[in-house]
């Protein structure tokens, strides 16, 4: 790179300088000029010239020599490109590369232990079955186990929650309507028979529309796949089925998982409908947050389950990256999506997860050596817990500040001592996915179908900017980007050995851990006075869901701010 140049860069180069944040300019506009120079001359053939003029743009300095031996090695390349042109290579195809994030000296515990969920007593069904809309999961299954309440009668409450207010938040694209009356009646006819699975047993959730469900339409959010379908089901779809969970709706996703914005409009915030509900996991944060499921998936590659989560609060787990399968899910970026639980409690999360984690041969990013394990009943004062102390007073939400601040008060005062600590700075995460969604979705930027999509002010978010711009990258720039990312990984694994888990704010903590692949999961903490919710980020070494999500069962123990419910008729 070429920190010393003579000339003003012009208004291109400042923008490509935003974007990248300077890493590699010099390299990405040297085949960005060289590209559009051979468009304008309409041959596919990259001559002396071209290189000339292209260089002398760039800031490049090459001998006459040097141009002239380029030629043949560039038009070499040109051809290579075309051939990779030809081939079809559907979304679902990964590169043979796979993202771990373990890293020298990292120890795991490897021991499978006993699942031991919280058991609730005196559970009984209210005279008005809609009040168990907010439940946890482990009082509706209570009542599913007991035949208090059948899994049909549960199923058509959230049903009919899903049609009373999806007007007001524009959360569902697909009812699944007849699959999930289906699956209801057989968890019944196997309670009769005294087959009961579980936890999940008769229990209504949702996907996010990325998620492949066999009949039914998996549009990506986006007009140009709003009638697609696949013939099989996601992974996560086939375990919650093996657990008895009944799907009940495709709910919303942001365009090709960018954003709260789709082909049928934006997703709202259940406390604030005025409000966008954030992030491409929109439409599985508000309807658990409104009560319309009760519990839902989402999908993650910057802040997707976890932004929407702290905006409509409620618990949102990005668990370790590999944790989960995701065969049958849209790819957005191949080394950082990621596909975890939506709820309302810490422990709830820990319940989909235990159902939905571990290999299946099919996503080779999964791995098979490490078992998920909870136990409601651990002692929390033996978990060696941090603060990143300078987080809590940045930024400009002060209520926010302040609720995360109380949070951190009321941990301590549960007999956890938390200690500060500090945790490096990341600019690549989205210079990085954003490569990888260019080659996701290259046949479809190529074709020129992205014109089908929405047009954004905002055009770091929009998707059509967003991909041919990332179509520019240098694959060296990329890679160099990925070395980068490994010493990030090694710096935040050093910090790491000393806590099980680090409470920070989600801005201080994302993209950080989307980089990493550290589990992440959001907390509400509290309400603004404009009554919308306010919420911090916990983090976990690898692998430790179960060490975060404990300490956020610990804090809505000792609070309500989980149980609230938004007033959806005012």
């Amino acid at each position: 790179m070429n920190s010393q140049k003579k000339n003003t860069p012009t208004n291109t180069r400042r923008q490509f300088l935003a974007w990248f944040g300077g890493t590699g300019i010099t390299s990405l506009v040297f085949p960005t000029i060289l590209w559009e120079k051979i468009q304008d001359e309409n041959d596919q053939q990259v001559t002396v010239d071209m290189i000339i003029e292209a260089s002398r743009l760039a800031d490049l300095e090459f001998t006459r020599e040097e141009q002239k031996a380029m030629v043949e090695g560039v038009n070499k390349s040109l051809t290579t490109i075309d051939e990779i042109h030809d081939f079809h290579i559907d979304n679902s195809i990964p590169p043979p590369l796979y993202f771990n994030p373990l890293v020298s000296g990292v120890i795991l515990d490897t021991n499978e232990k006993p699942f031991r969920p919280t058991v609730p007593s005196g559970i009984g069904r209210p005279n008005d079955l809609e009040e168990v809309a907010f439940w946890p999961l482990t009082h509706l299954a209570k009542l599913i186990e007991t035949r208090q309440v059948s899994a049909i009668e549960l199923t058509k409450m959230y049903l009919n929650r899903l049609q009373q207010y999806n007007p007001i938040l524009n959360c569902v694209v697909t009812l699944t309507t007849k699959r999930a009356l289906k699956q209801a009646k057989l968890v019944d006819k196997d309670l009769a028979k005294g087959h009961y699975r579980g936890i999940l047993h008769g229990i209504p959730w949702g996907a996010k529309d990325i998620i492949s469900a066999r009949g039914y339409k998996t549009t990506w959010g986006a007009a140009p796949f709003q009638e697609q379908k696949f013939d099989y089901d996601a992974t996560v779809v086939e375990r919650l089925d093996q657990a008895g969970a009944v799907l009940i709706a495709k709910l919303t996703t942001g365009e090709l998982a960018f954003g709260d914005k789709w082909f049928g409009g934006r997703t709202n915030n259940p406390w604030e409908p005025k409000q966008g509900s954030s992030g491409s996991s929109a439409g599985s944060a508000a309807a658990t947050a409104a009560g319309l499921v009760a519990f839902a998936i989402g999908t993650d590659t910057g802040g997707s389950i976890l932004h929407p989560s702290i905006r409509c609060g409620v618990v949102g787990l990005r668990p370790t990256f590999g944790r989960v399968s995701r065969f049958g899910v849209m790819a957005a970026s191949f080394s950082l999506d990621k596909i975890g639980p939506m709820c309302r409690t810490a422990e709830d999360c820990a319940i989909v997860l235990y159902s939905i984690a571990g290999p299946d041969g099919k996503d080779l990013a999964v791995s098979n050596a490490i078992p998920f394990n909870w136990d409601a009943g651990i002692d929390v004062n033996s978990l060696k817990v941090g603060y990143f102390e300078k987080a809590f007073s940045e930024g400009s939400d002060k209520e926010e500040n302040l609720n995360n601040e109380l949070m951190l008060k009321t941990i301590k005062q549960s007999g956890i001592k938390p200690k500060p600590v500090s945790l490096p700075k990341n600019k690549l995460t989205y210079f990085i996915e954003f490569v990888e969604r260019a080659a996701a979705f290259d046949e479809f930027a190529r074709t020129r179908q992205d014109k089908g999509l929405n047009a954004y002010s905002d055009e770091k978010w929009d998707p059509k900017t967003a991909l041919r711009v990332s179509h520019l990258v240098p694959a060296v720039e990329y890679l160099q980007a990925n070395r980068i990312r490994m010493l990030l990984m090694e710096e935040v694994a050093n910090v790491m050995n000393d806590f099980d888990v680090v409470i920070a704010p989600y801005r201080s903590i994302n993209p950080l851990t989307s980089m990493t692949g550290h589990p992440v999961a959001t907390l509400p903490t509290g309400f603004r006075t404009n009554g919308t919710p306010t919420g911090i980020t916990l983090m976990g070494g690898l692998y430790k869901e179960s060490e975060l999500l404990l300490i956020g069962k610990t804090f809505q123990d000792d609070t309500d701010f989980h149980s609230r419910q938004p007033d959806l008729f005012e």
